[in-house]
């Protein structure tokens, strides 16, 4: 009987772990992964995969078919890293100072190059495998690069499918959530302008400072008192900037962060809701405000069949037991749902272990014992969903 793609992926672990550890070492920031698009294009053509280069800036898409079906399978994984000092201590941290793999991309990047070394070998499917290997996930626009470079028009695809590891949950179990499963998001910026004066003459001014301390407060109430509580929405100010010295009140002051929702709808009404809210309050205080607000991820919503799918596929692998198929939704943000607006998909955790640290924490590592389940997944997925013997 042939071996499950788990026990032959794990046969060559220790080469997965090292290109991974190699990753982690030189980290590059979004729209930047020049190093770590060479080495995947290179593994790629080791592995006699078609290889192209240059989708979305430092994309690559690597093209593997086998006998004669005509449905295509997506595969994606994301490169970029994130600007973070990582404080790991570990042999393979980061040697680019300030840059780091604090979201386990290295990981991603990895399990996906390992689904696409076991495919190349055993070809125990019937169609088109499109291996994603995308740039600049971490709110620089890289799954939006690549789809205005005709992602989907030069590599059609059936359907599409991601992976994220997740910390706390145990190596070996999954989870997915049917329907909405990360949050749309968007960044913003509100510049209060007031008047500035020095710092002994208050009276002078129209003090931006003062004024964006109020708005701050006042934008609490747009989720609070304005979206309904049957929904579900994020409001987060993050960095309040305004003056560079102790005796002078300055001209201008910014409130910046990030609004968090499931439904477009929900965005449209915090966007209109903090405009009214900051220029309102700023009024108040004799200035003026204006918000900037960038939609930089839609929500990704999970359909129903290839959540069944891929939640089938992993049960397969580890057992029922192993797979929670209704994991509450997240607050988190993916770029990988620009992608799926466009090709129907779904989107799964796997588990990076129950001490692992935390996303965006300089303290994180990818547990590289969680390889293996992310690259068989994608590889039993495929088994699965282009079975040989139909064309």
């Amino acid at each position: 009987m042939p071996d499950s793609p788990l026990d032959a992926i794990h046969r060559f672990r220790d080469d997965l772990a090292a290109i991974r550890r190699d990753l982690h070492a030189h980290p590059e920031l979004g729209l930047e992964e020049y190093r770590t698009s060479d080495i995947v294009a290179a593994k790629l053509a080791e592995w006699g995969i078609e290889v192209h280069r240059g989708i979305g800036g430092t994309g690559v898409v690597g093209v593997l078919r086998s006998g004669n079906g005509a449905q295509a399978i997506g595969l994606r994984a994301d490169m970029d890293a994130l600007p973070i000092h990582e404080a790991t201590g570990l042999d393979h941290a980061s040697r680019n100072a300030g840059r780091m793999h604090a979201c386990g991309h290295d990981g991603h990047t990895t399990m996906l190059l390992g689904a696409a070394r076991y495919l190349a070998e055993t070809r125990a499917f019937n169609g088109t495998v499109n291996f994603i290997f995308q740039p600049g996930e971490e709110g620089v626009g890289g799954a939006l690069a690549m789809l205005k470079d005709g992602l989907f028009d030069r590599f059609p695809c059936n359907a599409i499918y991601a992976i994220h590891n997740r910390p706390g949950l145990e190596v070996g179990k999954y989870a997915i959530s049917p329907g909405p499963s990360a949050a749309g998001g968007a960044f913003f910026d509100i510049e209060i302008t007031g008047r500035g004066a020095h710092g002994a003459r208050p009276e002078a001014s129209v003090d931006p400072v003062l004024a964006a301390c109020h708005v701050t407060a006042a934008l609490q109430s747009i989720v609070a008192r304005n979206v309904p509580p049957s929904d579900t929405a994020v409001l987060s100010v993050t960095k309040v900037v305004g003056g560079d010295a102790y005796n002078v009140i300055p001209q201008t002051a910014t409130i910046s962060g990030t609004a968090r929702a499931f439904r477009p709808e929900t965005m449209r009404l915090m966007e209109e809701g903090m405009k009214r809210v900051a220029e309102g309050v700023a009024a108040g205080f004799g200035a003026a405000a204006s918000l900037d607000f960038r939609v930089i991820f839609a929500p990704l919503i999970n359909e129903p069949a290839q959540t069944a799918a891929i939640a089938d596929a992993a049960a397969e692998l580890v057992g029922e037991a192993e797979v929670d198929r209704n994991k509450p939704p997240g607050m988190g943000s993916e770029d990988f749902s620009f992608m799926m607006e466009q090709v129907p998909g779904a989107y799964i955790q796997v588990g990076n272990g129950k001490d692992s640290g935390q996303l965006h924490n300089p303290g994180y590592d990818f547990n590289d014992a969680a390889t293996p389940y992310g690259s068989a997944l994608f590889a039993r997925l495929v088994e699965r969903e282009l079975p040989r013997g139909i064309g």
